[in-house]
């Protein structure tokens, strides 16, 4: 079984007011997802701020964390970079420091072909040696995944994972659909409304920004999805839509790090040239969080 099933969760990176990783809240932020039985910590996502890292940061965040679960919950790190010989250079460092799975997003400020895109993931998949997660994140890389490309890439060695943003329309058929190109790749659905109908639809994981700093009720969706209780489900979307909706509106990035913020986690500054909540969303969002704990 590799990492890419069940509830992986991506907490933020904690960073000082110079834009440096504090390593030390790192460790509380991550402590309540061991606690919680995430199936997988998922570090240096999009939620955690890896495009705003420089690669030497990166790599003390990664070895923080490894020392910080100490082999208690698997560990996927996202090695997405600029240029290839950049991400190969940060899966071989990942695989050095023991990790259980690397997640890679198709990074670029030119826009992208697909020869390209497949020969970045090749060579990435190859210099890692470790199971890889394909990540469409169209959102934030402006790339899109052809269901070619995808059933493509799913053949390299090493790729074991995708993690496609949850189907708007009709996502039992979509998710179908794909799963018939990818052979015994594990399918991972990320965002937000729809995640745990897309579970029951038959993706095996939820790729959680919202996990990442609140477990508890992440994990209780999932769980009741695994279980087939599509009644559940249903219930526990409806409670989470109006934080669902937040963080569609003002990005999960902002809304999590709001969050630990709340939770007394750390009070980590969000990347310049990125801005936190308002006073009145801040206060919206405790009310949420006040609504479901």
């Amino acid at each position: 079984m590799t990492p890419f099933h069940g509830l992986l969760a991506y907490p933020v990176t904690p960073m000082d007011a110079d834009g440096a990783p504090d390593l030390d809240a790192l460790g509380r932020v991550l402590a309540p997802l061991v606690d919680a039985g995430v199936d997988a910590v998922g570090l240096l996502g999009s939620t955690g701020n890896y495009a705003y890292l420089d690669l030497p940061a990166r790599k003390r965040v990664l070895a923080a964390a490894v020392e910080a679960l100490d082999g208690r919950v698997p560990l996927v790190v996202g090695v997405g970079a600029m240029r290839t010989d950049w991400a190969e250079d940060l899966a071989r460092d990942a695989a050095r420091a023991g990790v259980d799975g690397l997640l890679l997003a198709p990074m670029s400020y030119q826009p992208l072909t697909e020869a390209e895109v497949h020969a970045h993931f090749r060579a990435v998949s190859l210099a890692g040696d470790l199971p890889l997660c394909v990540y469409d994140n169209p959102g934030t890389t402006h790339f899109r995944f052809t269901s070619e490309l995808l059933a493509r890439l799913a053949q390299l060695p090493g790729v074991a994972a995708v993690k496609v943003p949850v189907p708007r329309d009709d996502p039992a058929a979509e998710l179908s659909r794909m799963r018939d190109g990818l052979a015994d790749v594990a399918l991972g659905a990320s965002g937000m409304a729809g995640c745990g109908r897309a579970m029951l639809a038959g993706a095996d994981a939820w790729h959680s920004s919202l996990a990442g700093s609140l477990a508890g009720p992440a994990l209780a969706l999932v769980r009741a999805a695994q279980a087939g209780d599509a009644e559940a489900v249903e219930a526990r979307e409806t409670a989470l839509a109006p934080l669902f909706g937040l963080m569609a509106r003002r990005g999960s990035l902002r809304v999590a790090h709001a969050i630990v913020g709340l939770r007394g986690l750390c009070a980590a500054p969000l990347p310049r040239p990125l801005m936190p909540l308002d006073a009145e969303e801040i206060d919206m969002l405790a009310g949420m969080l006040d609504e479901l704990d």
